[in-house]
């Protein structure tokens, strides 16, 4: 049966790592960009590798400094606000998620300047609302409800609204 899919990777590779082999993997996987301890513990377990020898692999990771949370966690929020527009309610989820430590999500959370940080949401809101010309009670509620949805704090989101609807109305 296993002509028909030849495409198809054998099963009896998985689970043979040694740990030379699945350490050289990995160096490879961290150094392409930086990774997170839960990131590195879940692709170990997906190639096979378990128990004292996955253990090792972390260790020495961390030794080489292939491997170091800290560094994850700020690169990850630069990368999420500069990139994607991320308030810091939705990078801070998203750090838990991949169980960062309450210490790393907080110096991760230095990375985002207070000033630039406002002016992206000021940004982002105008462009979600359009020309001024349609502006409404409605599209301020939606664009509210959408700034809060990319993890912006509701405070901030809605004096910013209210800013605007200050400016529009002169």
């Amino acid at each position: 049966m296993n002509y028909l899919y030849p495409k198809q990777k054998p099963l009896a590779k998985k689970g043979y790592l040694t740990f030379d082999m699945a350490l050289k993997k990995l160096q490879h996987y961290c150094a392409y960009q930086d990774r997170c301890h839960y990131e590195v513990r879940s692709k170990l377990l997906d190639m096979g590798v378990y128990g004292d020898t996955l253990e090792e692999v972390i260790a020495d990771l961390i030794k080489d400094d292939f491997l170091n949370e800290e560094r994850f966690a700020r690169s990850y929020a630069r990368g999420k606000f500069r990139m994607k527009k991320w308030g810091r309610y939705k990078i801070k989820t998203n750090l838990k998620m991949k169980k960062i430590s309450a210490y790393c999500i907080k110096k991760a959370m230095t990375e985002i300047d207070e000033f630039e940080y406002e002016e992206v949401l000021e940004a982002l809101i105008l462009k979600k609302m359009g020309p001024k010309e349609d502006w409404d009670y409605n599209l301020f509620q939606k664009t509210g409800k959408y700034a809060l949805s990319r993890g912006y704090e509701s405070e901030l989101v809605w004096r910013s609204i209210s800013q605007l609807r200050k400016k529009s109305e002169i």
